[in-house]
């Protein structure tokens, strides 16, 4: 008789090909599926057999777009907490930790995943910086030449998105450019994502042009319409689960060209709701139909990165997968990996250690701040006594991106008076110990009415952040991230609100995804309090200094005109006192 590793008896199992339920026994040999016994009726020896009582059996999960920085979580941290929720290969772009510690950043990330329950795989960040060091400074460049070398790391898989899609499909003589004719050349057919916010007809031609053929961004219905038209592969995040969106998807059963991905989930929402199950869970609950739910979520993002040997139960393929009551409620009973249990939901998790891997020492002092004093919160005008025409960034409730408005306010004595005008004054201060620059600005909209904020978590360059209505508690916020060596908190009256630490590279913490969580949830409630109206002030926050995300952001080198790609001034007109 033969023998296998494991078989699961009276299963209702997904087939991808069919896009249904079978009922079959399942053996597993050497890590991967054998045979699906449909006849049920096939004797294999095996000293390992589970009985599923009839319930449903799809493959794991496969969230092709994401960054692990989002989690504030080391590698294996999120994998495990990714496991437990049916998740079994995860395709990362590191071009946050990219952002502060170059090429060695990315390696100890594809390191730092070796001691993950789940497959993790990485994307070459092609951005890094998203911009240009003329508009904002980062701790580390990734040019052609480090592409090249991440091109050779077996666990790369993918070009991460390429983010300044304006800029080049107007110049060539960009690095990623230089490194996409390389591909071309040498590696054609390599997967290469895009994120091309608002891009159409001839401008969107000339993106995918360049080999470019995948999109993850926020869009609209007539967005999405032409990236599909064209060829391109669409990536479903959360932001974009719009009546309309899947409308048309599912209307002109379009299911072999996207799939589910997560992009960024804050810490917080990973612990209460989960990764990319989640999502899947949101477009089942809107009315996307289930079977083919699972099917965007395991066999398209497979096909999309070449990941052959999985996405399906089929002889040869991986033995990823997780056992199911109902296929339309997402929260497995149990996940394989490789064949092997990776959590069972009646028995007790061994936690993970804080140990489980250490970064190299410098890691921990990433955060190096110039000498900040109470003096470096005021906006000097170029006259003593007058009134300042300022661009101020106007945050929006219900999106990332912001708007520009100009506010008069007073000047005395050589300063702007901005306390009185309904704004908060806001500064980026370079945190690679580089320059030293600070950039300043000013808020309104659904920002903080009262208190500050300070993170280093600060999309792409994560250099540090503040804003507030105090100069005295912006600058106990400062002292206290240098403290912490990088994190998020809220601070009011000298005191403390919230914090979550971020010791590593000022981006990730080594805790627990639910102490993580906690912390974060903290913060997102201690901004709330404090007055700032959005569906996501945590995102909000961090993406204030995001010079590709339109339309005014600020960075250490100041205002920068997201449209025009270029640092304009912070005054816009003047009026002198007499």
């Amino acid at each position: 008789m033969e023998q296998v590793h494991l078989l699961i008896k009276n299963a209702k199992v997904f087939n991808s090909y069919l896009k249904k339920f079978i009922s079959a026994n399942v053996a597993v040999k050497d890590g991967k599926f054998y045979y699906i016994d449909r006849k049920q009726d096939t004797d294999l020896q095996t000293d390992n057999v589970i009985d599923a009582k009839g319930s449903y059996m799809i493959p794991g999960l496969t969230d092709i777009h994401m960054h692990i920085e989002s989690s504030m979580a080391t590698p294996a941290f999120f994998g495990k907490c990714a496991g437990e929720n049916g998740v079994t290969t995860v395709v990362s772009e590191p071009h946050e930790m990219a952002n502060v510690k170059g090429i060695r950043g990315i390696l100890e990330m594809i390191s730092a995943a070796k001691n993950a329950p789940i497959d993790i795989f990485y994307g070459i960040p092609s951005s890094v910086p998203s911009t240009s060091e003329k508009l904002e400074t980062t701790g580390g460049i990734i040019d052609c030449s480090a592409m090249k070398h991440l091109l050779e790391e077996k666990d790369v898989v993918c070009v991460g998105e390429i983010m300044n899609y304006r800029q080049i499909i107007r110049e060539n003589d960009l690095e990623i450019s230089r490194f996409l004719e390389y591909l071309k050349k040498d590696h054609p057919g390599y997967v290469i994502e895009g994120h091309c916010p608002s891009l159409l007809d001839l401008d969107l031609a000339k993106f995918l042009y360049l080999g470019i053929n995948g999109d993850h961004t926020e869009h609209t219905l007539e967005e999405v319409k032409q990236r599909i038209e064209n060829g391109m592969f669409f990536e479903i995040q959360d932001k974009m689960l719009k009546p309309e969106i899947l409308e048309y998807i599912c209307q002109n059963q379009l299911y072999e060209y996207c799939s589910f991905v997560t992009d960024d989930t804050m810490a917080d929402v990973l612990y209460e709701q989960g990764p990319l199950n989640a999502v899947v869970q949101k477009a089942i609950d809107m009315g996307f139909p289930m079977e083919q739910a699972i099917y965007c979520a395991t066999y398209t993002p497979c096909q999309r990165m070449h990941f052959y040997d999985r996405g399906a139960i089929a002889p040869g393929k991986l033995a990823d997968f997780m056992l199911l009551k109902d296929p339309s409620v997402l929260k497995p009973e149990a996940v394989f990996k490789n064949g092997v249990p990776i959590y069972a939901k009646d028995e007790p998790q061994l936690p993970l250690s804080a140990s489980t891997y250490e970064f190299p020492a410098d890691f921990y002092r990433s955060v190096q701040l110039p000498d900040i004093f109470l003096k470096d919160f005021q906006v000097n005008a170029p006259f003593q006594e007058g009134y300042a025409t300022v661009r101020v960034i106007e945050i929006n409730p219900d999106r990332t991106h912001t708007t520009e408005k100009l506010v008069e306010m007073p000047v005395k004595a050589g300063k702007i008076c901005w306390e009185n005008s309904g704004c908060l004054l806001a500064m980026v201060v370079e945190r690679h110990g580089k320059n030293g620059n600070i950039g300043y600005g000013f808020l309104t909209g659904s920002c903080l009415k009262k208190g500050t904020v300070a993170t280093t978590y600060f999309h792409d360059h994560h250099n540090l952040f503040v804003a507030g209505s105090s100069p005295d508690d912006m600058l106990f916020a400062v002292n206290r991230i240098r403290e912490l060596q990088g994190g998020f908190l809220t601070v009011k009256d000298g005191r403390i609100l919230s914090e979550l630490a971020l010791p590593v590279c000022g981006l990730l913490s080594e805790e627990s995804i639910r102490e993580n969580g906690l912390a974060l949830k903290a913060v997102r409630k201690s901004l709330t309090d404090l007055g700032y109206v959005h569906n996501n002030p945590i995102m909000s926050v961090a993406t204030l200094g995001l010079p590709v995300s339109p339309a005014l952001k600020l960075t250490d080198k100041g205002l920068v005109d997201v449209k025009k790609g270029e640092i304009v001034p912070l005054i816009v007109n003047t009026k002198k006192n007499k």
